[in-house]
């Protein structure tokens, strides 16, 4: 890597952390151009040549996050024997993910999210095809087993993640009735009972 590039990359970096950092304190209200370049110390132009608009400046934001947690789902699946404890693991990275990181885990589970998810979810899905495809093989592997329901990719994984979304967003959200401890010790078999063949 040449030093512009790694400069380059550096800035990136800054304000990618910086735009989490303000969300994370402020929220959507506060996420404006002029709170990252005073949190970041970057500069407008720099802003504009590497994510030309927020808005960019966002969705790279959310696409990295993105990217982490369906990395560790993918990887939770892939390090397991049978379906029944993929869900389980699959349910219990989900839920750590949101423990460890929840700056990030709140802006992926926003209303702001939501927002660009719907105008832009095929592109989002897109970007993140790689990961995307390797839970639908590891499902499609299981349907085709006998392990898992006969029924499309797409719901088994809303049937899987619905449930661990809304346990993930009342718990960023301020509502504690469920911790996230208990959940990832309850939902597993829960859900496993409405996936398994």
């Amino acid at each position: 890597m040449s030093p512009k590039q790694h400069r380059g990359e550096v800035t990136s970096d800054l304000l990618l952390d910086a735009a989490l950092r303000v969300f994370a304190e402020s929220g959507e209200q506060g996420l404006t151009v002029n709170a990252v370049l005073q949190a970041s110390g970057v500069s407008l132009g720099s802003l504009y040549h590497h994510f030309g608009s927020l808005d960019g400046l966002i969705g790279a934001l959310s696409h990295r996050w993105l990217d982490r947690l369906l990395g560790e789902l993918t990887k939770a699946l892939q390090e397991t024997g049978t379906a029944r404890e993929g869900i389980a693991a699959a349910v219990r990275a989900y839920l750590a993910f949101v423990q460890e990181h929840p700056g990030p885990a709140l802006l992926l589970h926003s209303p702001l999210a939501d927002r660009k998810g719907m105008a832009r979810g095929r592109e989002f899905r897109d970007a993140q095809e790689a990961r995307v495809s390797e839970v639908a093989r590891w499902i499609r592997l299981r349907v085709d087993s006998g392990e898992l329901a006969p029924l499309p990719p797409a719901l088994i994984e809303s049937l899987v993640l619905g449930p661990v979304v809304a346990v993930a967003r009342r718990s960023l959200s301020g509502i504690e009735d469920v911790g996230l401890d208990e959940a990832a010790r309850l939902l597993p078999e829960r859900i496993w009972r409405s996936v398994r063949a």
